[in-house]
């Protein structure tokens, strides 16, 4: 495989990848919807592409984006959260259509656990995924779309909650009273993992592969939360006694452990 990657979203988690892959001696296109950002990518090492996704079409230099590249990486999340209301699945139809006229064959898409759902209990790579919301809904069948289309060779990396520098859910948390769920398992995964867990199963070259991507440590979330919170000199969330005996779902990296691959960024520390 040549060692050509162009990362769609350099962003929290693309840019410091598209960093640690040109320290691995990568080509590297990034692109970004901000135009402030390309000269940020640009002095980074990276070959900046100002591209923007919209349900219908590409707007931007998407064939020189993508032209000489062997692996293309999507790390687009879909923007509905907070009552957004975007057709995140057209807008990866649209990025499809630009793929197959394009030279690029290999797909590297960056999903979520999410996808399956409220779910209990171990969840592996084959659990059948049930998700609840829109969001996890378009992940998922962004996720057929890429494994479906014949010409295209695809990993799919279902990342857990991502936790790193300047970013951390307790942060929303502290403070707030009458959460629910305190006895479910955490499932999050650092930055630094995710990171070394998409670099390792591409090098790898894995194709038609999904991959959990989640810390191997599921203490609960009352539980943790309170010591991330004590440990920040932040006020403990206080969540309520369970209304049932459900003991919500943890996620499990089988496959990525299988391979004698490992996890080195504790959650935990």
């Amino acid at each position: 495989m040549n060692k050509s990657v162009a990362i769609l979203g350099c962003g929290w988690l693309g840019l410091p990848l598209a960093r640690s892959l040109l320290g691995a001696g990568y080509t590297v296109h990034g692109s970004t919807t901000s135009a402030n950002k390309l000269n940020l990518l640009s002095e980074a090492g990276i070959n900046p592409f100002h591209i923007q996704l919209e349900e219908q079409k590409v707007v931007g230099p998407i064939k020189a984006f993508l032209k000489n590249v062997d692996v293309l990486l999507i790390n687009v999340p879909p923007g509905l959260r907070n009552g957004g209301s975007e057709n995140y699945v057209l807008k990866m139809e649209s990025l499809c259509k630009a793929m197959l006229v394009s030279g690029v064959r290999n797909v590297l898409f960056v999903s979520s656990t999410s996808v399956y759902g409220r779910g209990e209990g171990e969840t592996t790579e084959d659990t059948a995924p049930a998700p609840l919301t829109e969001s996890g809904r378009q992940v998922l069948e962004a996720e057929l779309l890429f494994r479906s289309t014949p010409r295209f060779k695809s990993i799919i990396i279902r990342l857990g909650g991502l936790i790193g520098p300047n970013r951390h859910p307790v942060t929303r948390l502290a403070g707030k009273k009458g959460l629910k769920n305190g006895d479910d398992p955490i499932n999050l995964i650092h930055l630094n993992d995710a990171i070394h867990v998409i670099r390792t199963v591409l090098e790898g070259q894995h194709w038609n592969q999904v991959f959990n991507a989640v810390y191997p440590a599921h203490p609960s979330k009352k539980n943790y939360y309170r010591k991330e919170a004590q440990k920040r000199q932040l006020k403990v969330p206080a969540y309520d006694p369970p209304t049932s005996e459900t003991k919500g779902k943890w996620v499990i990296s089988r496959l990525f452990l299988s391979f004698d691959y490992s996890f080195f960024s504790s959650i935990l520390n």
